[in-house]
């Protein structure tokens, strides 16, 4: 009985030590499952608890690597890109990833404290060294050399191609054999380019109102409805048969023919003005070669500048600026390597000297394709037949009337509707053109209207060239060939083209290759061949979307539309896939003419009083 009262006075004290024992603090919430989230959950934590650093897991993580620190490190970085060798688990079999573990979030993940970009390398030639002798032995190893037994003799190949012939590993090359590799193909081996120019110096007074870079435009969509006809100017000519006989075998020579061609700017239009004075206004006024600028100019390379002027009554004027360089042509923009300058330090130290860089030069190209274009449009032309339409050529009245016989050139003015909420119409009037027309057998139907372009070869062998192959020995045989390098080097050209063949409603485009008689003369050309293409299925081979032009339209004039009335500025940056809208004042034009000051006379005559 002692010994019993004993034992239990001892459990009676053990029972009321732990009945005295302190449980901790648990947070709870009643509207979810867990601890509170959010700023009530650092209050509930203890003191002690919560300086302490967290990284999330998962719940499917083994418990020893909630606090890896290798995890997401360098170590992770290594295993990761070593190749597993014999024994090792591959990616299939290897566990997953820590959850968050490789973020920059990650809370025990080593930063620098201290900046060490002045550190710079003293001496390397221990660890240069080092990395020689550990990649001969690796060389040697048997890991990467050829099965024994398995050797040039075995296979039945002797010399240098006994070791590649059937893909021997740890072959090695003569000691004295130096691998060739093509000069300029990777980066740090070009020389250093000259940066582009602006368009357009942007002035001191001008105020940036938005960007847009080509990734963004590119996203863009609109759907427009077929346009409706408004008038028709100008008179057509027939287009030659006879060029489409023309091959490398037969060439013809282009001739140049004085004949006048008008392209005003927008404002300048006499049927615009009278449209944007009636009743029958627009809210948008334009030309085909400004809006195919527009609708193409994620595949612009060269800058580019495009003015808005914005009236009290709400319309727009898209214009070309006066004595710009908007009408002139471009070739190879989208190279890799396009057209150096003659002051590049491409050239050399003297590239005045050199005569392929002085006529190869991006403006001296740029002129000279103009040239050809122009040219080309009116050789092919039968001037014998024409096509009139409703209206004269409105260009060529009073003091103009007397300048010259005119080109084949038609005018279609045309209204887009680009409204995508009936309260707020936008509709856009364009001033479209035709170059030539093609009749039929049934001389009772309607003509087809076409529109006539060209692309040039300038030198194979000079710098900028593309890559394009020498047209007199591939144009017959290869032609597609031809056509697939021009879309490549002459993208955006090639899509202005399609696009403003699609605005005028043309039935098909006719392009003329022309080349230079002589590699060395820019002066003299010759006509190698013609094709016959559909506007809307050449567009399809540029895979050129429509409706991606339309968006880029409707997205700069809603960035117009947005601002008071005024003068702004769109320009395609020099050097980066970017388009900047400025707001201008209205005399900047003025401001940006230079007068060059008058000189005064010399006062060296004595006033006799």
């Amino acid at each position: 009985m002692q010994i019993t009262s004993r034992a239990s006075e001892k459990r009676c004290c053990l029972l009321f030590t732990m009945a005295t024992f302190p449980l901790p603090r648990v947070a709870s919430t009643s509207d979810a499952w867990g601890p509170p989230a959010g700023a009530s959950a650092a209050l509930a934590l203890p003191e002690e608890f919560q300086q302490i650093p967290f990284t999330p897991f998962s719940k499917s993580e083994r418990i020893g690597r909630i606090a890896d620190w290798n995890t997401g490190g360098a170590a992770a970085e290594d295993r990761a890109t070593t190749a597993p060798g014999r024994g090792a688990r591959s990616s299939r079999s290897a566990p997953a990833p820590a959850y968050a573990s490789g973020t920059p979030s990650n809370t025990f993940t080593y930063f620098h404290g201290e900046d060490e970009s002045s550190f710079s390398v003293v001496d390397n030639g221990r660890s240069a060294a080092a990395r020689r002798t550990t990649a001969s032995a690796t060389a040697r190893s048997g890991r990467g050399s050829a099965p024994v037994g398995r050797t040039a003799a075995a296979t039945g190949r002797t010399g240098a191609g006994a070791a590649t012939a059937r893909g021997v590993r740890g072959a090695r090359a003569p000691a004295n054999a130096r691998t060739t590799r093509r000069p300029g193909w990777r980066d740090w081996e070009r020389t250093q380019r000259k940066p582009r120019e602006a368009s357009i110096t942007v002035g001191p007074d001008w105020e940036q109102l938005s960007e847009l870079d080509f990734l963004r435009m590119s996203k863009l969509r609109l759907d427009v409805e077929a346009p409706q006809e408004v008038a028709s100017y100008g008179t057509l000519y027939q287009y030659d048969r006879m060029y489409d006989r023309v091959s490398v075998k037969f060439e013809r020579p282009l001739q140049p023919r004085d004949r006048v061609h008008y392209s005003p700017t927008t404002s300048e239009d006499p049927v615009i003005q009278e449209v944007a004075s009636s009743d029958k206004k627009a809210q948008v006024y334009i030309t085909d070669a400004i809006l195919a600028l527009l609708m193409c100019a994620p595949r612009s390379v060269y800058p580019w500048d495009i003015v808005i002027t914005k009236t009290e009554d709400g319309e727009l004027f898209f214009d070309k600026r006066a004595n710009s360089a908007f009408d002139f042509l471009t070739v190879n923009e989208n190279a890799s390597e396009p057209p150096m300058e003659l002051n590049d330090p491409a050239n050399g130290s003297a590239p005045e000297t050199n005569v392929r860089a002085k006529i190869n030069t991006p403006g001296a190209l740029s002129l000279e394709a103009t040239f050809v274009n122009e040219n080309f449009g009116f050789q092919v032309c039968d001037e014998a037949k024409t096509y009139a339409f409703e209206n004269p050529n409105p260009f060529h009245t009073g003091e103009n009337a007397e300048e010259g016989k005119l080109a084949s050139c038609g005018y279609r003015y045309r209204r887009f509707n680009l409204s995508t909420d009936e309260d707020d119409p936008v509709e856009m009037l364009v001033r479209t053109e035709l170059n030539a027309f093609v009749g039929g057998a049934d001389k009772k139907a309607a003509p087809q209207l076409i529109t006539i372009r060209t692309l040039n070869e300038f030198d194979p062998r000079a710098p900028g060239a593309g890559g394009a192959p020498d047209w007199r020995s591939r144009l017959d045989q290869s032609r597609g060939a031809v056509v697939a390098t021009e879309m490549k080097n002459n993208s955006f050209k090639l899509a202005r083209f399609t696009v403003q063949s699609i605005l005028a409603g043309a039935d098909n485009m006719k392009l003329g290759y022309i080349s230079r008689s002589n590699p060395l003369d820019p002066y003299r050309h010759t006509i190698l061949g013609t094709s016959w293409f559909k506007p809307r299925d050449l567009a399809a081979q540029m895979a050129y979307n429509l409706p991606n032009g339309w968006g880029i339209v409707r997205t700069i004039i809603d960035l117009a539309r947005a601002q008071p009335a005024g003068r702004f500025v769109l320009a395609k940056d020099p050097n980066k896939q970017i388009v900047r809208f400025f707001r201008v004042p209205w005399n900047f034009e003025q401001e940006e003419e230079e007068e060059e000051p008058e000189e005064e006379p010399e006062e060296d005559m004595i006033d006799e009083e």
